[in-house]
């Protein structure tokens, strides 16, 4: 098997970030795509919702941008903002021109509507939207002989100049990556770029809405190389997501309350007007908080959503597969209320870049979910995710495509030497367990001093006794995804240890107010 390959362009991870760039890029130059898993395993593949954008002749970019900077609580970066908010409407023509088969009325786009946004601006298909687009994205790829995919190939680490030691001069910059192919081996794959664009870390939570992959690759890899963080306490808790003790947490999408859906407890009283003027439809963290302190104040593991209202054929029409899919488990949509709980969806703060994905390490570029460009301050509108990544994705190619810069030099081969074979691997289940637990307790919906002390002092332990184990036996993808996932968990914690305020996604009992003076929270690698 052949353990060294060179590309001009290396991606890592296959959402729609990464397919977009690697259309774009594919172009320019040879194209290498890696995924740990199946190319339908991603953040995108599981998206329901839908994408925004302006498309309705009574919406404006100005709507969007003020409804965007309103939900981020201040602290969204207004010029992200509108960079990014004023393509979306050509990038919804663009994916439309790839395929994707938006839902439409005569020929008109149907666009609905979503929490915290004032109009409808949501594109969408079904409810099935990420399944769309990244068919949609992935045919081109799949054909293209500039592209070569690496399915169930495991990226170790970016190689950066610091691998290369006294040999190389000059500033840091990343040559590629060492890779674990799916016979255990690692191989080398060089590249001028390398693009990590993974998505989130989901799955640093107990219950989240994350495919198995969401374990924070990109943000742990960035860091290691040398990138800041920005934000990482702001996680997204999606309000809605099916409380199923004995299976996995389904999503249910946010245009289900946009098309009417209530929010009620197990005697069917609507809660959520005592909470906000929108009521169903209010910003995200105001609709998960308010869950959780009425499953707290009942003593009650779950609430309920309840569509029976809008109608067997409004539900059949518009939201089949979340409909067949609770089918399958017992529950019909267009009968009974379903049991919910809030669960981690979205990672609202990642490694810092600009909107074209520039990290400090030249050659290495960060998009989608991995990075924090601003644009979602301290808590996401819905939907302006499959926005962000598809732009910076957009941006990154064009900042990089035709670049001069020379080939990598020949880099090392991965260093296994003084490993030693394992004679059991429960430490890896148990340490993956403690994670998990520890930040679902700990630094959850709702955190305080006390709890974020004991989160970072079990984390410190967890990520001490992963090193050693690291790098004394072979490694493989559960012990990749679990060095990760304790880094980008201990990271969680730090960044919400700086934030002494309740803002947006980050709730305080110990620092109920909010700051006069918005700032972000960033975190240099040498932190650790």
């Amino acid at each position: 098997m052949q353990n060294r390959y060179e590309f001009d362009y290396l991606i890592i991870g296959s959402g729609a970030a990464g397919l977009f760039a690697a259309s774009k890029l594919a172009e320019h130059g040879k194209v290498a795509v890696v995924n740990k898993g199946e190319f339908s395993e991603s953040n995108t593949w599981y998206a329901q919702g839908g994408i925004a954008g302006v498309m309705d002749a009574t919406d404006s970019v100005e709507h969007h941008v003020s409804d965007t900077l309103q939900a981020g609580c201040g602290l969204c970066h207004e010029d992200a903002v509108r960079n990014i908010i004023g393509r979306g409407n050509r990038i919804i023509e663009e994916l439309i021109s790839f395929g994707t088969a938006f839902d439409s009325d005569n020929g008109v786009l149907h666009l609905t509507r979503e929490a915290a946004h004032s109009h409808r601006r949501i594109a969408h298909a079904k409810d099935a939207t990420g399944k769309a687009v990244g068919e949609a994205l992935l045919a081109p790829v799949a054909r293209n002989p500039n592209i070569k995919a690496f399915p169930r190939h495991m990226a170790v680490d970016v190689i950066t100049a610091r691998h290369l030691g006294r040999y190389m001069q000059g500033p840091d910059r990343c040559f590629g990556a060492y890779v674990l192919a799916p016979d255990g081996e690692v191989i080398t794959i060089a590249a001028k770029h390398t693009i990590l664009a993974t998505g989130g870390a989901g799955k640093v939570y107990l219950f989240t809405s994350n495919p198995h992959v969401a374990t924070g690759d990109g943000v742990a890899m960035a860091w290691r190389a040398g990138c800041p963080v920005m934000n990482m306490e702001f996680i997204q808790f999606h309000p809605t997501c099916l409380y199923n003790p004995l299976g996995s947490t389904e999503l249910l999408t946010e245009a289900l309350r946009g098309e009417g859906a209530y929010l009620t407890d197990a005697k069917s009283r609507r809660f959520m007007p005592e909470y906000h003027a929108l009521a169903e439809l209010a910003p995200r963290d105001i609709v998960a908080r308010a869950i959780d302190y009425e499953m707290k104040k009942q003593g009650c593991d779950f609430m309920y959503l309840d569509a029976r209202h809008l109608g067997s054929d409004k539900i059949e029409a518009h939201f089949p597969n979340i409909m067949q899919r609770l089918l399958k488990i017992g529950i019909d949509l267009r009968t009974q209320p379903v049991p919910i709980v809030p669960a981690a969806h979205y990672l609202c703060g990642g490694v810092q870049t600009d909107v074209a994905g520039k990290t400090p390490v030249d050659g290495l570029h960060v998009i989608g979910e991995s990075a924090c460009t601003g644009l979602h301050g301290a808590n996401r509108l819905a939907s302006n995710s499959l926005l962000e990544c598809l732009v910076m994705a957009e941006l990154c190619a064009e900042l990089i495509a035709g670049d001069t810069t020379q080939r990598p030099p020949r880099l090392p081969e991965w260093d296994a030497s003084g490993v030693v074979p394992a004679t059991e691997r429960v430490q890896i289940k148990q340490n993956w367990e403690e994670i998990r637990t520890t930040m679902s307790n700990y630094v959850g919906i709702v955190r305080s001093d006390e709890r974020l002390r004991r989160a970072r002092r079990r984390l410190a332990m967890i990520r001490e006794e992963i090193a050693s184990y690291y790098w004394q036996h072979p490694i493989g993808r559960d012990l990749i995804e679990l060095r990760n996932l304790s880094l980008v968990a201990e990271l969680i914690v730090r960044s919400a240890q700086q934030r002494r305020e309740s803002r947006g996604l980050h709730f305080s009992t110990d620092h109920r107010d909010t700051l006069d003076k918005p700032h972000d929270t960033v975190l240099a690698p040498d932190l650790l």
